[in-house]
């Protein structure tokens, strides 16, 4: 099957992207991990899926796979260029589109500047709807966040779970650059407690408005972005009275700015296209 593509990044989170309106295809697991393939393949953390949708209200299905093949719910660095590839391949005129994902509806909006805004949704923090099963837990508390305890490998880590449409789970560390990310990422990613698994946020904060973030992606690893990890990270650092909105999020693809009151999280960042191209698999 021939497949005509965009390569495209967000802060250094990297994408193929596919139009599915007009190239017919089903793609199945192996074909995503053909395509993410860095040797053999393209190349990417996520392939995503532009298709057409006949629901009122709505411009765009987006679909997100990681590069182990599976589908999930969210990818904020992703939807920023998502709404870059409409506008470019002339399926839309519009600067500001409603896009239907498994985990909701999200509207990325084009400026003038060519930075994206996408308005992420309300996070939401009850564990059986994450899902996390936190029967049999505690929880501590910092400010009005929940912290919980998280059994890794004989160490016990404090988390803050939130869903931004895809679970996360969220740490302060001290220093970044000795975070237990590649050891601990995947642990957090597969624990029993995650019934869908998680994306492992490791945040350190530098002031009220500044952070650093590194997150463990289920499905791709550590990635040098994430769009929703980033949300989250801010989102459980606002509620623990620990950050105050907007939060600059540097990342080690670029930074990110996420502002939220309390409603719905506004994510701010660049889209870049890198390159376009027809593969078959």
């Amino acid at each position: 099957m021939l497949i005509r593509f965009t390569k495209m990044h967000g802060a250094g989170n990297d994408f193929v992207v596919i139009d599915g309106i007009r190239q017919t295809l089903a793609l199945e697991p192996e074909q995503v991990r053909a395509l993410a393939d860095r040797h053999r393949g393209v190349g990417a953390d996520q392939v995503l899926l532009v298709e057409a949708t006949d629901e009122p209200g709505i411009d765009f299905r987006y679909r997100i796979f990681n590069a182990d093949g599976g589908e999930v719910e969210q990818c904020g660095n992703g939807a920023r260029c998502f709404v870059r590839f409409v506008r470019e391949r002339g399926l839309t005129d519009k600067r500001r589109i409603r896009v239907r994902t498994l985990g909701g509806i999200i509207e990325p909006e084009l400026a003038e500047d060519d930075r994206v805004t996408v308005d992420m949704g309300v996070p939401e923090f009850t564990p059986a709807l994450i899902p996390f099963i936190s029967e049999g837990l505690v929880p501590g508390r910092l400010g009005d966040a929940q912290t919980w305890p998280l059994e890794l490998a004989g160490a016990t880590r404090h988390v803050t779970v939130v869903s931004m449409g895809n679970p996360h789970a969220v740490q302060v560390v001290e220093d970044l650059a000795t975070a237990a990310v590649t050891t601990e990422g995947p642990l957090t990613e597969n624990s029993a407690r995650f019934p869908r698994r998680v994306n492992a946020g490791f945040m350190r904060i530098h002031d009220r408005h500044r952070i650093g973030l590194r997150v463990w992606e289920r499905g791709a690893g550590e990635t040098l972005a994430c769009g929703s990890g980033a949300c989250a990270a801010v989102v459980a650092g606002i509620r623990a009275h620990l950050l105050d909105s907007p939060v600059d999020v540097d990342t080690r693809g670029g930074r990110l700015t996420i502002a939220w009151d309390g409603g719905t999280v506004l994510m701010t960042g660049p889209a870049t296209t890198v390159f376009e191209g027809v593969i078959e698999i």
